[in-house]
Formats: structure tokens, sequence, C-alpha cells
């Protein structure tokens, strides 16, 4: 829904309740996860793929013209689901399994600090520079739960990366990425950490959850 709103693409959405997904969902889902995108009736799955087809389809172009960054963009994105799963700090059940977690932080958020010091000749605010790219939109919806959370846990794990906190601060703060997720979202994000047992979930009090 980045790259969606980011091209100025009209289009119409239904939200899929991931603990209860409906048979019709899961016939368009062979991995039975979001987003899917359905394209003149036919199902368009996983984030990579649809905003490759956006892409190619759709201007302005979000990819580096020049072949070689737009190679290295692309295995950026390939770094996200690894990225995702090294800074979940809030899918853990115990303070001694989030610290476990935070211990290792830092190497994921040391990779893309030196991507953005080594590969941006510019000052951004986004990877590339001043318009959102594909790399962008892939590392957005993680960045944007980290910062969520970043701020009742307080962890730091950001202070010796200025380059990646600039980048985050930019990115929740851009109307793609924020439209791009549910009014509720945080309502939502927050109970479901409190109702599932997560630790983060025990630092949102009820006051702080219903604010939201």
């Amino acid at each position: 829904m980045i790259l969606l709103r980011a091209k100025n693409v009209d289009f119409d959405v239904t939200y899929i309740d991931l603990t209860d997904k409906p048979d019709w969902f899961l016939k368009i889902s062979p991995h039975g996860k979001v987003p899917v995108l359905s394209v003149d009736g036919e199902p368009l799955f996983e984030s990579n793929a649809i905003a490759e087809y956006l892409e190619d389809v759709v201007d302005p172009k979000c990819h580096p013209a020049d072949p070689f960054k737009r190679a290295r963009n692309r295995a950026w994105t390939d770094f996200v689901p690894d990225f995702s799963k090294g800074i979940n700090i809030y899918y853990t059940k115990s303070r001694e399994a989030m610290d476990e977690k935070l211990e290792g932080i830092s190497t994921f958020f040391q990779k893309l600090e030196d991507a953005i010091a080594n590969d941006r000749d510019n000052e951004g605010p986004y990877f590339n520079g001043p318009e959102i790219s594909l790399v962008d939109a892939s590392y957005a919806p993680f960045l944007q739960r980290f910062m969520l959370i970043e701020q009742f846990v307080q962890t730091g794990a950001l202070k010796d990366f200025p380059l990646v906190r600039a980048w985050a601060e930019a990115l929740i703060q851009d109307d793609a990425v924020i439209g791009s997720v549910h009014d509720s979202f945080e309502e939502v994000f927050f109970n479901n950490l409190r109702t599932r047992g997560w630790y983060v979930g025990t630092l949102l009090g009820e006051s702080t959850v219903a604010a939201e």
C-alpha cells in the first residue's frame, strides 16, 4: 500500500483479520499472508513481487535509474526478512528474551547505517535520496513498529546509528507510510502485544493502549 500511495494509484482495500482468515482469502493467497493485490481479478501475492510489478507498470519510477544501484537496492530488499526478525524485540516473552534480542540488534542496524553512508551521496531523507523507493517501502512497516515500541521501552538501540534513526523518523512521518495502515493500527498492535502475552505488552498500561 505504501507504493500504491507513493505512485498515486487509485485502489480499494479490504482488511483481513489474520486470526480468522476467510476462505476466499486463503484461496487467493497461497501462503496465507498479506498483502495480496488483485489485478483485473487475478491475485498477485508476496510484497516484493507486488512492489516489482507496480514498479514495472506504474510511474513515477521508485527504483534508481542506474542498473547497478537498482541491483543494490534489490539486494537490500532481500535483507528485509533477516532484518525484521533481528529487530522484533516486541515479539519476546520475557525481559531476558528481549535483552538477548537487543544484544544482537546493533548488527542489523549497522548494516543499514553503512549502506546509507556508503551508497547515498545526498542528504536523503530516504534510502536513496529525496524520493521514496522500493527499499523504503520494504523496511517502513518494521521500522514503524520498532519506533512505536521504542517510545515506551526506550532501549536507545538507535543512538549509535544516526542515519538509520533519521531515515526511520522520515518514514514514519511520510503520508504514504501513515496511510498504509488502518486508523486503528496502533490500538490493535498494542492490544495484540498485551493479549498474546508478549513482554512489551506488560509495559503498556491499560490507559496507554486506550489512548492510542
